[in-house]
């Protein structure tokens, strides 16, 4: 067999597992990973902060729904993308992180960048391991995409010192990439599902993040034309069902759950998302079905009357076989939480046709939809002014909305846009901002630029962190709100020059003709554009919690 050096022994196991993209910033440690690479055809994406490179991998891995791969180097190369790892955990996205070391025979010695990193980063990621043979480089990649999408999905950290690198071995005999198989309920817990859900007058599902990686995400379709009943998407499942299917409902939740009499919770936990499954959020009569891939979240915060450790899609395919028809047309239950739905939308309807200069945050959802085709990719960074497209913004089924999920991590943007570009090249890729998010990670419209990723990026510019700002004034009062206020930046400034098309919009009338001008010069001239808005003030979220 062949010999080859460890850099090209890792890409040829990555390109063994469907990876066609690594993203990194550059280090010496991991540079024979570059040049391996280039011999198997995977695109090296580099960015200009380590924590991009780490949401890239997380954005690639939801956009392809296969793990994506970060690369990064020793010290704090790895300290740089352990936020990117947290957030991929909470989230529970796959992907894997190679981390570089310093030579085995040096460690603990005070070479370059020496540190240990295994015990950093224990806490954020499912599982870590240190390759310390060249020959077993590739076993170890293997070991890391098997962890990673087993169970709950999750981030895997591989260190590979310098020169276990740059040692060669025997490529050897690959072995055959694993197909993780998750399973499904077991029949007493769906045979008691089913007879919860047939004798309910009132049932609603929450759907969540974990049906994206089932092998059948199409199965809550087959659910719903069978046995109909309101239901909400959350996380990653928010495109799972067309913006006009009649069971899918957005802004009712609440209302729901206050009369429903059997809840389905699938693959979401009981968190800060759904009030933790508290009453009076959840009526304590409520009979309550929760589907989990980990068992031990299963009555977490609250006890279940039915739990099945099993995947969502497979429960939701199950139920749909077993259950008895429940049509749409003429379910009186439905169509009440339809008619609130529908009172609720004609109040934000009202506000989001309102012109105003400057434009409201519902007015820039309301203009930025017509842009939205039925394949578009929304990222969603920031806090209010996110929050705000989240509920405004009608995305297609063959769409995707990216957000860091329940660590409410800023700074996902631009690794998010860059990846689901690179994934999904013919597909719109719209990444929302608060003009606080944006300032994070800015530099990297600059990579963008440079490599050809023409994203367009619409920042709700209110010159405040205003999520936490509108909390603040109310219990401490205006003069009292410190660290909370921004500017009105004109990072449109910035964008040009960075070598990106970039608009600054202050009028309700000038916003369509920047947005028309930035989705063109993206597509002619492949590279991000910026549209900076002002926006006023709104009641639209008031209220909401930020903690």
């Amino acid at each position: 067999m062949a010999m080859m050096h460890g850099g090209r022994l890792v890409a040829e196991a990555l390109a063994r597992h469907g990876v066609t993209h690594l993203f990194t910033l550059c280090g010496g440690h991991i540079q024979a990973i570059y040049d391996g690479c280039l011999d198997v055809g995977i695109r090296v994406v580099d960015v200009r902060h380590e924590q991009t490179a780490g949401h890239a991998a997380d954005g690639m891995a939801r956009a392809t729904g296969r793990p994506g791969v970060v690369a990064v180097t020793a010290g704090p190369g790895v300290t740089d993308v352990v936020t990117a790892l947290a957030n991929a955990q909470r989230a529970g996205v796959p992907i894997v992180c190679i981390g570089g070391a310093g030579p085995v025979p040096l460690a603990d010695r005070g070479s370059l960048q020496d540190m240990n990193h295994l015990d950093l980063v224990k806490a954020v990621v499912k599982a870590s391991y240190r390759v310390t043979d060249t020959s077993r480089l590739a076993e170890y990649v293997g070991i890391a995409f098997r962890v990673a999408q087993a169970g709950v999905p999750g981030p895997v950290y591989l260190e590979m010192p310098l020169d276990v690198l740059m040692n060669y071995a025997e490529l050897g005999e690959l072995p055959e990439a694993p197909r993780y198989l998750p399973a499904g309920p077991a029949a007493d817990g769906l045979a008691r599902a089913v007879e919860l859900l047939a004798g309910a007058a009132r049932p609603m599902a929450i759907v969540g993040s974990q049906l994206l990686w089932s092998p059948a995400t199409g199965a809550l379709h087959a659910l719903l034309e069978r046995f109909a009943m309101p239901t909400f998407l959350n996380g990653m499942a928010r495109t799972a069902l067309g913006a006009d299917h009649p069971c899918k409902l957005t802004t009712v939740r609440k209302q729901a759950l206050a009369q429903a009499d059997v809840v389905l919770v699938c693959g979401t936990p009981f968190d800060f998302r759904i009030d933790y499954g508290r009453a009076p959020t959840f009526p304590a009569a409520a009979k309550v079905i929760q589907v989990d891939r980990d068992g031990a979240v299963l009555g977490h915060n609250r006890a279940v009357t039915v739990g099945l450790t099993a995947d969502t899609g497979l429960t939701l395919a199950a139920l749909a076989a077993a259950l008895p028809a429940r049509a749409a047309a003429g379910d009186a239950w439905l169509a009440s939480m339809r008619e609130t739905e529908n009172k609720k939308a004609a109040t934000m309807r009202a506000e989001m046709e309102t012109v105003s200069d400057p434009p409201g945050p519902l007015h820039v959802c309301h203009v930025l939809g017509r842009y939205v085709d039925d394949d578009t990719v929304v990222i969603g960074d920031g806090g209010d002014f996110v929050a705000t497209a989240a509920y405004a913004l009608r995305l297609g089924a063959k769409g995707l909305w990216m957000d860091p999920g329940p660590l409410g991590t800023l700074g996902v943007g631009p690794g998010y846009a860059m990846a689901a570009k690179l994934a999904r090249p013919n597909a719109k890729v719209i990444a929302v901002y608060g003009d606080g998010a944006f300032g994070l990670h800015a530099m990297e419209l600059e990579a963008m630029a440079r490599q050809k990723i023409p994203v367009v990026c619409v920042i709700g510019n209110d010159a405040g962190w205003t999520q936490i700002r509108r909390g603040q004034v109310q219990i401490y009062g205006e003069q009292r709100a410190v660290a909370t206020a921004l500017a009105y930046t004109r990072y449109d400034e910035v964008a040009r020059a960075l070598g990106c098309f970039g608009a600054w919009v202050e009028r309700a009338a000038d916003l369509a003709p920047a947005l028309d001008a930035a989705f063109a010069a993206a597509a002619r001239d492949q590279v991000p554009a910026v549209v900076n808005v002002k926006i006023g003030s709104s009641d639209f979220r008031k209220g909401a919690l930020s903690v």
